[in-house]
């Protein structure tokens, strides 16, 4: 009896042990997803790296990428096979956080060694100030990790700081050959484009002799002209803008054509100020946006309105224009397009007005306020006018203009 008792129990101690009933305590037969590192990110041919908006580290000019930390982080996206792509960000912890949460693959901005560490992240990659400033990735991606420590060295800093300086240099270069600023001025003939102006003065509202200031600034009277950038023919139209416009690249240097397809473009943007009643106030905030860009202009004016100024007057949103160099300005939240180099736009402007007054032009100057007067936001009226229908006039600016088009 005692044999037969301790066979039982031999047998009970070989059996596989039973799973419990409950399916969450069963143990996990698929392997855990590998952290996004070097292989993954090739396999997905991008690399997402995050930085700060500004002049040392990136903005955009034109249509262009540009900054010594984008132009890093592009030399080493090319290094491992990949393309790149750019977050921008407000500050470092939101630099750190991004990276954290796998929003971005690297940090490319030189953060403080130990405040990398502080978040648990890992330097590696560019360096800077004898190696207390570094790039940063996530702890989980050591293959990335040794692939920026191999790759990066002070001689590739050097080479592209080198290319930055030469770019900064090339930015104010347009290849053209400039015409005498006046043809004829006995006979009152500018250039020999001033029928195409004067078409182009129907499109825009605005005095064929300013057009012709805006030409002689752009390119100087010659439809071959091409700037670094890109920008193409008399009135320096951007590739990007031309296909928006309809123009060919193939007709982008015939004069009419040019000329007519600024006016297009000018006309939108009067269109797209319309809060500006003065029109000799909005004509400056279209030259504006037609060299510095739409967003940034109204980037200047919500700067300015946050510090109670009339932002349809171009005199106080000027200085903001030009403030958007400084970090106190593009990094303030009401900022949404960051860094600008805001003197380009504002002596663009300046030039363009001298010009149309020795054409003899007679710039509006609308109801004077004060430059330094506090501005008050209209306030919306509380009743409606009884001759008007309750009907709102969209605007291709409008969200709710692409819904009405699509029904």
């Amino acid at each position: 009896m005692l044999l037969f008792f301790i066979s039982c129990v031999l047998a009970s101690c070989q059996k596989t042990p039973e799973t419990p009933g409950n399916a969450a305590f069963a143990p996990s037969t698929e392997a855990e997803t590998p952290a996004y590192d070097l292989t993954r990110i090739q396999e997905a041919g991008e690399l997402i790296v995050a930085t700060l908006n500004g002049p040392e580290s990136y903005y955009e000019y034109h249509g262009r990428a540009l900054g010594l930390q984008y132009y890093l982080a592009e030399h080493f996206a090319q290094r491992v096979g990949v393309r790149l792509r750019v977050e921008l960000y407000r500050d470092s912890a939101e630099l750190c956080e991004a990276l954290a949460a796998a929003e971005a693959d690297v940090v490319a901005y030189p953060l403080p060694v130990s405040y990398i560490r502080e978040h648990h992240l890992v330097a590696s990659g560019v360096t800077a100030d004898g190696g207390k400033l570094s790039w940063a990735v996530r702890s989980d991606a050591p293959e990335l990790a040794k692939a920026l420590k191999d790759w990066y060295t002070p001689d590739i800093a050097h080479q592209l700081i080198s290319q930055e300086q030469t770019q900064q240099q090339e930015r104010h270069q347009v290849r053209r050959r400039v015409r005498a600023r006046y043809l004829s001025r006995a006979k009152g003939i500018i250039s020999e484009y001033d029928a195409h102006f004067k078409a182009a003065s129907r499109v825009t509202g605005w005095d064929w002799k300013l057009l012709a200031a805006q030409c002689y600034q752009e390119s100087g009277f010659d439809p071959d002209a091409v700037s670094w950038a890109g920008a193409q023919g008399l009135m320096q139209i951007m590739p990007a803008t031309a296909r928006h416009l309809g123009l060919s690249p193939e007709r982008v240097h015939d004069p009419a054509e040019n000329v007519a397809a600024a006016a297009r473009y000018i006309r939108e943007l009067s269109q797209s100020f319309q809060e500006i009643r003065d029109g000799g106030e909005r004509i400056k905030f279209v030259l504006a946006a037609y060299n510095g860009g739409y967003y940034h202009i109204r980037d200047a004016m919500a700067l300015c309105r946050k510090h109670g100024q009339d932002p349809t007057r171009w005199d106080n949103v000027s200085r903001y224009v030009l403030g958007l160099s400084s970090p106190r300005y593009y990094r303030d939240p009401v900022v949404k397009h960051g860094y600008m180099i805001g003197s380009e736009t504002y002596n663009y402007v300046s030039s363009i007005m001298d010009i149309w007054r020795s054409y003899g032009g007679v710039p509006g100057n609308g109801p004077s306020v004060a430059s330094g007067a506090a501005y008050s936001e209209p306030k919306r009226a509380t009743k409606h006018n009884r001759y008007a229908k309750k009907v709102k006039i969209l605007r291709p600016t409008d969200a709710a203009f692409s819904e009405v088009e699509g029904e």
